[in-house]
């Protein structure tokens, strides 16, 4: 399989707006499934909320993708995720990777994402920042 479907996806993610998630069955299929730390769903329906729900939850979500590795009919995507917390001028990030599974047809029907929550996210929240330097103290 060519990596196309790949490129594909990623022009479509780093252009993902509020107004094309209902575009995401023309890159999953149906019954796709999604993990991300978060969420656990199958099928393009499904998916589809998670994406929407980012868009209200974040201002200006945007994808960068950094790197992408492809190989018999699957990849990994090393992204950026840029963001504001709503009513915050200070620019966000998260950096994480996908494993993406291609069907047959190209569309994805696997997408699991990884990265690190505590660092990534809730040390970046002011009332959570310094609970979680204190709990990473006392674990270590």
């Amino acid at each position: 399989m060519s990596a196309a479907p790949l490129d594909a996806l990623v022009a479509y993610l780093e252009s993902l707006d509020r107004a094309s998630v209902h575009r995401m069955d023309r890159h999953y299929t149906d019954d796709a499934y999604f993990k991300d730390p978060f969420n656990e769903v199958c099928g393009v329906a499904n998916i589809k909320p998670i994406f929407e729900r980012m868009f209200e939850q974040v201002d200006a979500p945007r994808f960068v993708i950094l790197q992408r590795v492809f190989q018999g009919g699957e990849g990994f995507l090393l992204w950026d995720m840029h963001f504001r917390f709503r009513g915050s001028a200070q620019a966000q990030r998260i950096h994480g990777t996908s494993h993406i599974k291609l069907a047959p047809d190209g569309r994805v029907c696997y997408h699991r994402d990884y990265w690190d929550t505590g660092e990534e996210l809730f040390g970046k929240i002011p009332g959570l920042r310094a609970l979680f330097r204190w709990l990473r103290r006392r674990a270590a």
